[in-house]
């Protein structure tokens, strides 16, 4: 099984230190980088290496919102196409906002400060299990591998990636996985609750505004109109459901 390398990146040398030693307890290979450009530097160095990053809101320098933004665009900071790695980001209780962008630029999940060290291992297995390198079961099995078509969508689970309308579609982990949820049961109705438990892995700690974060997200890069969705479509007052044939 490959290493699995995450690389760390807050100001505060405490906050590196404690997350550090917890994710190496686990058998992780960790770097550290205590600024925006820092970290930029390793993930350009280290792309094809990296497993995850966990990144600080509130940086010296670059903040964490402009190194997902940079990480995340084709034509931003060090690296020259988008990057898939998972990104986990760290915010104070009252940056609610940061969070949300935070999560619309492109990062699979976030946790609050102050947290509990346990709590973001718990999150970094989740979202580990889930992305490319994972081994969620039902993306494990031999059926599951072939590719899943949906109208002028393809997705391919073997190579991780999608077609939408003929055009390679450039996805995070989280929203691959959330595809390819929806394309696995087309027409069927997802609730908030029912994705958080099945493609985050859990429901308890996180707002149900990040589903409606991620689904905004999707719909921006499979729907030939993202303000009238014709593929990804909303049942109003239940969740989400996948229309197949558009």
């Amino acid at each position: 099984m490959p290493e699995i390398h995450i690389l760390v990146v807050d100001d505060e040398a405490g906050v590196r230190d404690v997350v550090k030693r917890y994710l190496e307890r686990e058998g992780y290979r960790v770097s550290l980088a205590s600024n925006g450009d820092e970290a930029l530097q390793v993930i350009e160095r280290e792309r094809d290496h990296i497993s995850l990053v966990v990144l600080d809101v509130m940086l010296p320098g670059l903040d964490g919102l402009e190194i997902t933004k940079r990480v995340r665009s084709p034509l931003g900071g060090a690296a020259q196409e988008p990057n898939a790695v998972p990104i986990i980001i760290l915010s104070a209780r009252s940056e609610e906002f940061d969070r949300i962008i935070g999560l619309e630029l492109g990062a699979d999940d976030y946790l609050s400060k102050p947290f509990s060290p346990r709590e973001l291992v718990s999150r970094v297995k989740a979202v580990l299990r889930r992305g490319p390198q994972g081994d969620l079961s039902n993306l494990a099995t031999a059926s599951s591998k072939k590719p899943l078509v949906a109208g002028q969508m393809t997705l391919r689970p073997d190579t991780h990636q999608v077609e939408v309308d003929g055009k390679t579609c450039e996805l995070t982990a989280k929203e691959f996985e959330l595809l390819w949820l929806f394309m696995r049961h087309p027409r069927q109705v997802f609730t908030r609750d029912q994705l958080l438990d099945q493609v985050w892995g859990f429901s308890e700690f996180i707002d149900a505004s990040t589903v409606t974060v991620h689904i905004h997200r999707l719909r921006d890069k499979i729907e030939r109109d993202p303000t009238h969705p014709v593929r990804l479509v909303t049942v109003w007052g239940v969740g989400y459901r996948l229309d197949p044939d558009c």
